[in-house]
This record gives C-alpha cells, sequence and structure tokens, in this order.
C-alpha cells in the first residue's frame, strides 16, 4: 500500500513539477545568494569618516592607521562635528571619530584626552564591526603615541610594554577561530530554509488533497490507513530535500572548508532526522485546521517562528521561561544543537543523543495528524473525485 501511495505522488510531482522546482530553485538562489554576499568572511571597507579639530600628526596618523584597516575606509575627514552627523544619519558613513583640539598635547604631558567615537547602530552588524575596529585602533594609536614618548624619556623597553599593557589577553576563539561571518550565517539560514521548505511542501499537498476533494482517493491507494497515506505522501519530499540539505552540508564543509570536526555520517543521519521530524509537524498542523488555507498560514507562521526559537539569533536562555518552554516545539532548534556538537566540537553519539531523541519522537505528530484527518474526513464526509492520472 506504501508503495502504491508513493507512485501516486511521484505521478503527481510529475504532471504538476511547479512547486517542487520553485522550492528547489528557492534553496540553490539561497545558497548561492549568501556564499556569494559574505564570500569575504565578513564585510569589508565600511565607510567612516573622522572629524579632525586637532589637525596634529597623531591625528593624522590615526586617520592613516585607519584607512589601511581592511574592514573600513575613511571616505572623508570633516572640520566639525555637525557635517559627520548628518552623513551618518544620511547613511553615507556608518561610523566617525571626532578628535578634539589639543588632543596630542594632552597626550604628550599624559593627561587622558577623550576621543569622541559614534556609531550607527540601527545597522547591527555594519555598526557593531565599525565599533570594533575604531575602539581597538584608537587604543592602539594611542598606545603607540605614549610608547614612543617613554622611549625619548629613556624609560627601558621591558617597563614600557608593562605600562601600556599590563595584562596581555591570550584569546581563543572557539568553532570560528577568524570570526568569519559566512560560517555563522550558512550553517544556520541555509539548512534552516531547508528544512522548513520541506515542511511547508508537505504541508501543501496535504492541503491541495483537501481542496481538489481527492482524499477518497487517495485513502483507497493506502488501503483506508490514514499513516501510510501521509507516509506514502512525505516520502518523495523526504529523500528530495534530504539530498539538498546533504548536498549544502557536503560543499559548506568540503569545497568551502567550514569547520568539520565531528562524523560525517552522524550529521547526515541528524539531517535526515530534521527533514522529516519539520515534515510530522506539518501533517500535524494541516490536521489540526479542517480549512487549507488557515492550515498552511499556521503552517507558515510555525515555520517562521522556528528561526527566533531555535536559539542561534537570540539566546534562549535570555528569553523568558514561557518562551523557553516554547522553543522545544521546534525541531530546527535541536538540529542546530547537534550539527553545533558535531561539526565544531566534533562530539559523537554520546553527547548528541538527547537532541537525536527528541527529533524521533516528532513522528508522533504524524499519529496524531493522521487520527484527526480520518476522523475529519467521516465528518465531512468528502465525496471521491478521481484524478485523471
Amino acid at each position: 500500500m506504501l508503495i502504491r501511495v508513493f507512485k501516486r505522488e511521484l505521478r503527481r510531482i510529475w504532471l504538476k513539477p511547479r512547486y517542487t522546482i520553485i522550492m528547489t530553485a528557492g534553496v540553490v538562489f539561497a545558497f548561492v545568494f549568501f556564499a556569494t554576499m559574505t564570500r569575504d568572511g565578513q564585510p569589508q571597507e565600511l565607510p567612516v569618516a573622522v572629524v579632525d579639530m586637532d589637525g596634529s600628526y597623531l591625528s593624522r596618523r590615526i586617520c592613516h592607521e585607519l584607512d589601511a584597516t581592511p574592514a573600513v575606509h575613511v571616505i572623508a575627514v570633516y572640520n566639525n562635528h555637525t557635517e559627520a552627523r548628518r552623513a551618518m544619519q544620511r547613511g553615507v558613513v556608518f561610523a566617525f571619530y571626532e578628535i578634539p583640539h589639543g588632543t596630542y598635547n594632552d597626550v604628550l604631558q599624559f593627561r587622558g584626552p577623550k576621543i569622541g567615537l559614534y556609531t550607527n547602530q540601527s545597522y547591527l552588524l555594519a555598526g557593531s564591526l565599525a565599533y570594533r575596529q575604531l575602539a581597538t585602533l584608537g587604543k592602539l594609536a594611542t598606545g603607540a603615541v605614549q610608547r614612543e614618548v617613554l622611549r625619548m624619556k629613556g624609560v627601558d623597553e621591558n617597563l614600557i610594554m608593562g605600562r601600556l599593557q599590563p595584562v596581555a589577553l591570550d584569546t581563543h576563539p572557539i568553532g570560528n577561530s577568524k570570526g568569519n561571518y559566512q560560517i555563522y550565517l550558512m550553517t544556520t539560514l541555509l539548512p534552516g530554509i531547508i528544512i522548513m521548505m520541506a515542511m511547508l511542501q508537505t504541508a501543501y499537498v496535504i492541503g491541495r488533497e483537501r481542496q481538489e476533494r481527492t482524499l477518497t482517493n487517495l485513502m483507497r491507494k493506502a488501503g483506508g490507513n490514514a499513516v501510510t497515506a501521509l507516509v506514502g505522501k512525505m516520502l518523495p519530499y523526504t529523500f528530495h530535500y534530504t539530498l539538498l540539505l546533504l548536498l549544502a552540508e557536503i560543499v559548506m564543509y568540503g569545497p568551502m572548508h567550514f569547520p568539520m570536526e565531528g562524523s560525517w555520517w552522524l550529521l547526515a543521519l541528524v539531517s535526515l532526522q530534521a527533514v522529516v521530524a519539520a515534515q510530522c509537524a506539518g501533517c500535524f498542523l494541516m490536521g489540526c485546521v479542517p480549512d487549507p488555507s488557515v492550515a498552511m498560514s499556521l503552517t507558515s507562521a510555525y515555520g517562521t517562528l522556528a528561526f527566533t526559537m531555535c536559539g542561534f539569533s537570540f539566546p534562549v536562555d535570555a528569553m523568558p521561561e514561557p518562551m523557553q518552554a516554547f522553543s522545544l516545539l521546534f525541531p530546527l532548534r535541536y538540529y542546530f544543537l547537534a550539527m553545533r556538537d558535531i561539526t565544531l566540537f566534533g562530539n559523537g553519539l554520546d553527547v548528541c543523543w538527547p537532541q537525536m531523541a527528541v527529533l524521533a519522537a516528532f513522528p508522533l505528530l504524524l499519529l496524531a495528524g493522521a487520527a484527526m484527518l480520518s476522523r475529519q474526513m467521516a465528518r465531512e464526509r468528502i465525496p471521491e473525485r478521481r484524478l485523471a492520472c
């Protein structure tokens, strides 16, 4: 019976392939888009400005060093604060230094001058990167000037470094040592898009059966078993989207050299579980609501919330307790947790089994969806209408 439903769904895909083609094209477009947009790892040459009211050697040195930094580019040097503020409000620059008059003399006399740093945080990534680069460079430039002054006074080199940097920080970024934004973005968004598309298309094809009033024909092919009917309809899309997800992972962790410390087979198993879990959630949501259009809207809302509640854009531990409990309802979160353990930390089944166990429990939703679908069919007595296929 399962084979008959599987063949029937393949025939329907062959007769109306546009939805599958559109979904596949969307995945390919998303992959190419993110891969090309973040090919440099981080945004480069962010436009910044300097308000130089000092006109000294130090201010010119800061401009020179700032422009030599790959992440930012000094596009203008203004004479007053108003011009720089207007440029930032227009979106011409993301940040600017304000070097007040007498800064260089204050540095030479150890009076602790203050250099203003203004960033546009309405652009979160650009503003944060510009702030980090400018803040770091400001500290380094001031330290370099102080080092030259101490050298001129005959202070020993070891004592100079002890004064300028009494504590040396040895940093070890785990999982993404280069701070490559492409690794963070593509390993989270792209699998999430593929998994959610699998859920949406599975929900859509079930809703289309209800709209076309062909559920009776489907149930007859399945021998009257709603579980067999839903599983048979799911299988073509399970194979399709699991293959897309595996191909994306092969490219990311292969030719693109993303960090991969664990087992490929374990990652493939988690990927298959995530696709199946999302499809089962889609079947359950379609069975909850009799109206296919309302059920499809509910499924789309659930898929959209998954990206927020998975914990990679905002930490789940920082959410209110009701939201932390709500995040447990999304298979995408368990995929991300398992993927992080496998790829970044090289953990095996002994660490990933809780996430995999939860993903393995999501097919229970398929049973609930099948029961609700059978009950609705019995209540509505949907008339049979044979497909031309």
